[in-house]
């Protein structure tokens, strides 16, 4: 146990750096400060899925309506809101087919950072896309085939999204409040690989290239056909030709949805800017001067989707016990070789206008990047440790049978993502944010009656005040002032603070009331 006198010392200087920390990045798109409201099963278009074909209920593509659940801030006052699109993963197929436990809007992950965001200000939508390949078919190309033809549709898809939010505001009354200036896009896992090909397709040609080919009997042939297949954007219609696999000829593969506002006048599908955590993108010779501001979060040692250029590895697809028998798909690029091209064009340079005193983690960023700004590797000691950030909760709807660690883990990893975002984000998407904040008021914590109870403490812990000082959020450091657990939209004047497996010792706890902040020592036996 720390001596009284330094004890009393750590927390005054603790208390004077969550001070700093909060005059550094206070404000809307910096810190959370909202009550959340979900409008669930938002329809944003319809278009074709083969998944019926695949599962033998059909014998032709079927329409599907493509849904999103929106998250919206609830008290702020802002008619303007930037939107982010995030898009989940789970290998373009169905859980449980995907053999993981993701692939739905409503993964735990997927909550998590679209709550997160609206907390901060945002309109962020979970947006579920189309799915569909056969892992098991006996042909390796017939397997690479529609493989690639999943993750088109999956562009097609995000690109819909991006025109149906655009539409709502324009033409359908606004109802989330939105500025159709200012859309981004979040890909985790395989939607990382959506992300990173809507960041960076501008035409059909850059998808007719040799990786993409493919010999189905007559010579070779792309594996996306534009008249086949509709345009990158989604906006025509796709056709089946006589001899195609699989489907009947005449069937209908995509849907244009979204192409044009009430005025006649073509509606984007152009982005201000795109995050990935993991993924990969489908050819670096994609990115060009003209694309956009670009953050990535990735795993060095991800054994599926390469850090620098390798082959994309579909995992849950081959022996169980031997990992590299996983379907080896075609040569991808990740997020390092990613960030490596916009370093040399000069794409991320913006985000060097980050003032200093903005607590986003750069410094750790940077020595591990090799200078590329914007690339953020979190090497983990682990080979199968892929996904960090990603986690189970109780109220997830897939329930597997190995799920990943739990939230604590996984949140810390959130912590740093949205920090090291946040203001990077503020400049791709010119939110004006206030990097330099406001001076904030340190409460006395008897004048508020703030009492920790029990403490010390075994197990859970009640924080309370009086009843006119309701608590807005409550976060946990450890005592090196790491952050190790955040509890928002508290909202009241108690709150049980659940131990969940934190070792013994002493932490802190920052407190966030409407007029200022208390810090308050906690020693868990």
């Amino acid at each position: 146990m720390l001596p009284m006198k330094k004890l009393n010392f750590l927390l005054l200087i603790f208390a004077l750096s969550i001070a700093s920390s909060l005059r550094a990045q206070q404000g809307p798109y910096l810190e959370a400060l909202y009550d959340v409201q979900v409008t669930p099963n938002q329809i944003y278009g319809v278009n074709a899925t083969i998944l019926p074909v695949l599962f033998q209920m059909s014998n032709e593509a079927q329409p599907q309506p493509l849904i999103m659940d929106i998250y919206e801030p609830v008290g702020d006052d802002n008619d303007a809101r930037p939107v982010m699109l995030v898009f989940h993963t789970g290998n373009f197929l169905p859980f449980p087919q995907n053999n993981g436990t993701g692939g739905t809007l409503r993964d735990s992950t997927v909550v998590e950072v679209c709550r997160r965001l609206a907390q901060r200000g945002y309109v962020a939508a979970s947006v579920d896309y189309r799915l569909g390949w056969n892992p098991v078919d006996p042909s390796q190309d017939i397997r690479k085939f529609f493989l690639i033809n999943a993750a088109y549709r999956g562009v097609q898809d995000a690109r819909t999204a991006v025109r149906y939010m655009r539409k709502l505001a324009v033409d359908g009354g606004n109802p989330y409040k939105i500025d159709p200036d200012k859309v981004g896009l979040w890909g985790i896992g395989t939607g990382g690989y959506i992300t990173a090909a809507v960041a960076t397709l501008d035409e059909y040609a850059e998808v007719v290239i040799p990786k993409f080919l493919i010999n189905l009997g007559a010579g070779p042939v792309p594996m996306v056909i534009q008249q086949v297949n509709g345009n990158i954007f989604g906006t025509s219609v796709g056709i089946v030709p006589p001899g195609y696999p699989v489907l009947p000829a005449g069937d209908t593969l995509c849907y244009p949805n979204h192409v044009t506002y009430n005025d006649g006048t073509t509606i984007s599908s152009d982005i201000s800017m795109v995050v990935n955590n993991g993924g990969a993108l489908g050819d670096i010779s994609w990115i060009d001067e003209v694309t956009v501001p670009w953050v990535s979060f990735h795993v060095p040692t991800d054994p599926f989707a390469p850090y620098t250029t390798g082959t994309l590895t579909v995992p849950g697809t081959g022996d169980p016990a031997d990992p590299s028998d996983d379907f080896a798909v075609v040569e991808v690029s990740g997020s390092y070789d990613i960030q490596a091209r916009l370093s040399e064009l000069g794409i991320n340079n913006l985000f060097a206008n980050i003032p200093e005193g903005v607590l986003d983690y750069s410094e750790v960023a940077d020595s591990r990047n090799d200078g590329s700004e914007g690339l953020f590797p979190f090497p983990t000691g682990q080979i199968a440790d892929s996904a960090p950030w990603d986690f189970y909760a109780p109220d997830n709807p897939n329930v597997p049978p190995n799920p990943p660690p739990n939230p604590v883990r996984a949140r810390m990893y959130w912590d740093t993502i949205m920090a090291y975002v946040g203001p990077r984000a503020c400049i791709a998407l010119e939110l004006n944010c206030n990097f330099s904040g406001s001076s904030v008021k340190m409460l006395d914590a008897s004048e508020l009656n703030l009492k920790l109870t029990p403490n010390p403490a075994a197990h859970d812990v009640l924080v309370s005040a009086d009843p006119e000082y309701a608590i807005r959020s409550i976060e946990l450091f450890d005592v090196n002032g790491r952050l190790l657990r955040s509890f928002f939209n508290v909202n009241n004047n108690q709150f049980n603070l659940p131990r969940e497996g934190a070792s013994p010792g002493i932490y802190f706890l920052r407190l966030r009331f409407e007029e200022g902040v208390a810090v308050q020592k906690l020693v868990f036996e």
